[in-house]
């Protein structure tokens, strides 16, 4: 290093400086810009604004949020809470790709491709035998098994065909020529028998088993043109010309098990994607090109996160150090957040006695995601997999009167699933994960106000991580449930009135409720479209039967509680797996397992450095000194890629004076400040999970005074 690199880091910051602190403007203005970015991670502008009802937070929160993002400036904050509506920024956004839940004719569009498709491949490959091709999120899928068969010739056996990259461009172009054909798309109702006869002339025995598992009547089919046809309930567009041959891509070929069981064929599965126009299905490959640089199992190694360790078993996370500093912020929040809203935490057993699980029905509906039981003691003990019976006996616990209710218990409870390993994913999709679960029993007048709030704790929860745009959907009464007409009415109408209270719009899905209670969902947008299942709703009819749960009322008699299920992340890990990939790694200030990383440029400030971070830890700030070891260069790039959002690079100059040379990892140097100046700003953006808005006074240096 040269002399002047071992005399100060503050060559290093391209603004001079006469004077030896800086004022309270400048101050403000630079840390302010260290927490600023007019960007997201991919680079795209957003808006941040919610709805009219701001969720949770204080009015101060919200009004220190309306000055910062109303200011001069163009940069766009980054620990975002809350913005309202009168105040947000106005921002020039994408158009959103639209979706199944939202558009009925883009649905349709996929459903008939992936008819098509399936026709193509049977077309193409006459060996291929169909099973079951549903709509997705993004696009569709379609199954096919791919017999043994037999050479005409030598009479030998040919293995069972594997797809290609090669062949699903041969299947494309099969579908381009049926879609061109503009064949039509015809509905068919016959009885069941006439149903077996036509699938026993095509020799499709999966349909059969299709046919079998169909419980009403009459069987619905649908036909292209007199080509091909398949058992199905629609919707469907009503000719093949309908569909944009340029707006369809497949995608990938994976194995898939009949019916999810290892025991069965294995499948071949088609993915596609299918879109209105081919400029939605450009910005969808753009956005699935940006998915991968995010992913979140990448990330979670390269920052040193988590990992899946194969040799204890698949589908269990073991959380790094950092990973874990994140999740206990992650969780402390949550935990604040619920005690501040009248909730109590609890804690329960990881395991329990079968019998326990026959009483809430899980072991009937849920047993094939059960693990299997374990013998103590000549009893039948079944580790968890839900949180709920175990609060079910804590309530039956003692006498309860109506003046008690509502009672509010929130859980941040680990449960253990059985998931076939074939579907296990990063965080996605695990076999022990932490359930963020609360229950509430309540009144049945209280019902509506008690979900009113649980919306709000959800929307300042979410908006706490920078997630402000949802999706929500009610979920109505089923034709096999439990309970009233009358509960079932009340219990609706109590979440339809919560939500037109607070002003959401929200989508229906007739007969999608839980059997034992209607319930709503509630989906997140992340930074680049994709929207994610957290949130839901539950009311719950069952339970407290299953359970005989009580209250004493006003008149003295005994009442069945209303029962609230409720989880705002879902899981811990599945949220910590979705947040990952919203900010690409590049963690709010707040959450960064590490906030400021030092870098000394010579061993003589190592010492200081150490004493500063040691500082910053009192504060609880989460502040690291490098060891030093590299050039002062390497030293910033393994910051940047550690994705660190505050570096100090500190030499004898900052030594002398008490200071920091900081680098913001988004904007770059910054200027230089006093120790005790910068780690005050840094505990207040921390806390509040804000940038300041507002700098106290500066102490000036006498010399500064002077001029």
């Amino acid at each position: 290093l040269s002399t002047s690199w071992c005399r100060s880091a503050s060559a290093f910051i391209p603004a001079a400086r006469k004077t030896k602190t800086l004022s309270t403007r400048r101050l403000a203005t630079a840390v302010d810009q260290i927490f600023s970015s007019s960007n997201d991670p991919d680079g795209r502008r957003r808006s941040t604004t919610l709805p009219s009802s701001a969720g949770v937070l204080n009015k101060s929160t919200t009004q220190n949020a309306a000055i910062i993002s109303s200011s001069k400036s163009s940069a766009t904050r980054l620990f975002s809470t809350a913005v309202e509506e009168s105040t947000a920024v106005e921002v020039v956004e994408e158009e959103e790709l639209p979706t199944n839940d939202n558009d009925i004719d883009l649905l349709k569009l996929r459903h008939t491709s992936a008819h098509v498709m399936a026709m193509a491949v049977q077309q193409t490959f006459p060996e291929a035998q169909v099973t079951i091709g549903p709509w997705i999120d993004n696009g569709f899928y379609y199954d096919f098994f791919f017999p043994e068969t037999t050479d005409a010739e030598t009479g030998e056996a040919v293995p069972s065909r594997k797809l290609t990259a090669q062949d699903l461009k041969k299947v494309k172009k099969a579908m381009d020529k049926i879609i061109s054909k503009n064949y039509p798309i015809v509905k068919e109702e016959v009885t069941r028998e006439e149903a077996k006869r036509r699938i026993e002339l095509i020799n499709e025995p999966f349909k059969l088993e299709i046919l079998d598992s169909i419980k009403t009547e009459p069987i619905t089919i649908y036909s292209i043109g007199e080509e091909w046809w398949d058992l199905c309930a629609g919707p469907h567009v009503e000719s093949t010309g309908q569909l944009p041959k340029k707006a369809i891509a497949l995608q990938s070929v994976a194995g898939a098990y009949w019916r999810g069981d290892e025991n069965r064929e294995m499948l071949q599965r088609i993915y596609a994607t299918a879109w209105k126009d081919p400029k939605q299905l450009k910005a969808y490959k753009k956005m699935m090109e940006e998915a991968k640089k995010r992913d979140h199992r990448m990330l979670g190694k390269q920052l040193d996160l988590f990992s899946i360790q194969e040799d204890a078993g698949g589908g269990l996370v073991f959380w790094h150090p950092k990973g874990a500093r994140i999740r206990t912020k992650i969780e402390d929040f949550w935990k604040d957040q619920h005690t501040s809203q009248g909730y109590d935490l609890v804690y329960s057993p990881h395991i329990a006695n079968l019998e326990l699980w026959k009483t809430s029905g899980h072991f009937d509906f849920y047993a094939e995601g059960m693990f299997d039981q374990m013998d103590v003691e000549n009893e039948v003990y079944q580790i968890r997999p839900m949180n709920c019976p175990f609060h079910c006996l804590m309530f039956k616990d003692d006498i309860r009167s109506y003046r008690d209710l509502p009672i509010r218990w929130a859980e941040l409870g680990t449960v253990y699933r059985y998931e076939r390993s074939g579907t296990l994913h990063g965080l996605m999709r695990v076999r022990g994960f932490t359930q963020d679960d609360a229950h509430v029993f309540c009144l049945p007048e209280q019902l509506e106000d008690e979900i009113v709030a649980v919306l709000k704790l959800t929307q300042g929860i979410l908006s706490r991580f920078g997630f402000n745009k949802y999706e929500l959907m009610l979920s109505t009464r089923p034709e096999k449930s439990v309970g009233s007409d009358k509960i079932w009415d009340d219990a609706t109408a109590a979440l339809v009135g919560a939500m037109d209270k607070l002003g959401w719009s929200y989508g229906i899905d007739e007969g999608g409720g839980a059997f034992y209670g209607p319930k709503i969902d509630l989906k997140i947008k992340d930074a680049i479209g994709r929207t994610w299942q957290c949130s839901t709703v539950q009311c719950d009819f069952n339970l407290p039967d299953r359970f005989d749960l009580d209250y004493i009322s006003a008149e003295g008699t005994k009442e069945r509680p209303i029962m609230l299920h409720r989880a705002i992340f879902g899981s811990i890990e599945r949220f910590f797996g979705i947040l990952t990939e919203n900010c690409a790694g590049d963690f709010p200030f707040w959450l960064a397992p590490v906030q400021m990383r030092l870098l000394p440029v010579t061993d003589a400030v190592y010492d200081y450095c150490k004493d500063v971070a040691a500082k910053a830890n009192k504060l609880g700030l989460r502040v690291e000194v490098d060891r030093g070891n590299e050039r002062l260069a390497k030293q910033i790039r393994n910051a940047e890629k550690g994705r660190i959002p505050v570096m100090s690079v500190v030499g004898m100059k900052e030594l002398e004076e008490g200071t920091l040379a900081v680098r913001s990892r988004k904007l770059g140097d910054l200027g230089s400040f006093s120790v005790d100046d910068l780690l005050a700003e840094l505990k207040q953006c921390d806390e509040a999970a804000v940038e300041m808005t507002k700098m106290g006074e500066v102490p000036q240096k006498e010399e500064e005074e002077s001029e």
